[in-house]
């Protein structure tokens, strides 16, 4: 879930972003328009004064000072006029040394003038007729003033824009949450599928939700069934095959065999082991039970058993050491590890005299599994060889070598390795490293919503 809400919050500060800039851009542009245009009004104004302050003289025009504002009189006030005739110009007092760029066309410049004192200025230009004489009013101001107050105000929408987008990030954080938290629940609850501690996911979810959850509920009961019937049919034909099997066993030891010794001998031998497949298989599905698709192997609560099986069928007087952390679920399916742990204590109690040591270990990246026994061992030579199917060490030891090999089986579908060495015990040394299984997305830890 925190993709899809850093995908939303990216998504939204973008989208605020774009919008934020484009609203100041464009309030910018309107203020400042709004702006030059009441301005324009009062230079317009000032130029109609300026051409009232031109009476008739001796000389002909003649600007009367005292109709003229203050402020034209004063250095670099910001309020500044150049008045153009055919024989005469005046300018204010304001311009000091300056003088003002005529703007090419009547009204508004179009941009702002550079004036004295580093200033900015807004530009009007009117032409009039005064007592019959044409002549050229151009009045300026300092247009610095209303920039740095429009800019302040830019500056302090942007402050205020950067709070108020912090704040919709944030109701739109608990918003999103709250939206997703059916979605949170629904992964809470497949990681339980995953992980065999439910049958099915809850229907209680909102309604854009219910198609997808019935779905899976309906995949989940469809797969069950499937299993089940799996489990029975494999439990109904093992049954139904017994008795046939019983039949050729008693067939093969009949007086009509006994003159082909070979004969009788293979056949009593394959007859044999087509019984252990049949109960092999009989047992897997046994264990299976009950148990939901994908639970894992709980340790604490398989092992005793197991181990007591295991003295129950090599010796009431087998000593069998466990060394297992506590609470420990090995993260692979609960038959496969069942039948790992179950061949490798099967196959160490038949050669111990009287000791075997399990132990199971978390590294960084793995599992390690190693299995000691106490018997006598096997030469370098034939460890690879009695991980062969149907490959036996002693034949007078009950089995049709299929322990270890199966064992092998399991961990290459595991992605892990199998090594052979010597036991500090004396006997047989079996170590498996099972790596451990990349993390599910829905497995990975998330903040809950």
């Amino acid at each position: 879930m925190r993709s899809i809400q850093r995908r939303l919050s990216m998504g939204l500060v973008a989208v605020l972003v774009v919008c934020g800039l484009s609203l100041i851009l464009v309030s910018q542009w309107l203020v400042d328009h709004a702006l030059r245009g009441y301005l324009r009004g009062g230079l317009q104004t000032e130029s109609e004064n300026l051409l009232i302050a031109l009476v008739r003289g001796p000389n002909g025009l003649q600007l009367d000072e005292q109709r003229l504002n203050p402020a034209y009189q004063r250095p670099f006030s910001g309020r500044y006029f150049e008045i153009h005739t055919g024989a005469s110009r005046w300018r204010s007092r304001s311009l000091w040394d300056s003088t003002l760029a005529v703007p090419s066309s009547e009204g508004l410049a179009g941009r702002l003038v550079d004036g004295p004192d580093e200033q900015r200025l807004l530009v009007y230009r009117a032409n009039y007729q005064r007592f019959g004489q044409s002549l050229t009013l151009i009045v300026a101001q300092d247009y610095n003033p209303l920039l740095a107050s429009f800019n302040r105000m830019l500056r302090l929408g942007a402050v205020l824009g950067l709070v108020a987008l912090v704040i919709i990030l944030l109701l739109q954080r608990l918003t999103v949450r709250n939206a997703l938290r059916p979605l949170e629940t629904v992964r809470r609850q497949i990681v339980q599928l995953q992980q065999g501690q439910r049958a099915q996911l809850d229907n209680q979810v909102p309604l854009e939700l219910e198609p997808l959850v019935s779905q899976i509920n309906h995949l989940l009961r469809h797969t069950e069934d499937n299993l089940k019937r799996a489990r029975h049919g494999i439990g109904n034909l093992g049954h139904a095959l017994k008795t046939p099997l019983a039949v050729l066993v008693s067939m093969s030891a009949r007086d009509e065999l006994a003159q082909h010794p070979d004969v009788q001998q293979t056949l009593r031998e394959q007859l044999d082991y087509i019984r252990q497949r049949l109960e092999h298989e009989l047992r897997r599905a046994r264990l299976a039970g009950d148990q939901l698709p994908g639970v894992y192997l709980d340790c604490d609560a398989e092992l005793p058993t197991l181990c007591s099986l295991v003295r129950h069928l090599h010796g009431a007087g087998l000593f069998i050491d466990c060394q297992v952390p506590v609470g420990l679920k090995l993260p692979w399916d609960r038959e496969d590890m069942l039948e790992l742990l179950g061949n490798l204590l099967d196959n160490a109690g038949k050669w111990a005299h009287a000791q075997i040591r399990l132990v199971i270990q978390i590294k960084a990246d793995h599992y390690l599994i190693t299995v000691d026994d106490d018997g006598p061992g096997v030469p370098a030579t034939r460890r690879e060889e009695i991980l062969n199917r149907g490959a036996r060490l002693d034949e007078h030891i009950t089995g049709h070598g299929l322990g270890l090999s199966i064992v092998r089986d399991i961990v290459d579908s595991c992605g892990g390795t199998l090594t052979l060495a010597e036991s500090s015990l004396g006997g047989l040394h079996i170590q498996i490293i099972l790596p451990l299984k990349k993390r599910s997305p829905l497995l990975a830890s998330t903040p809950s919503v």
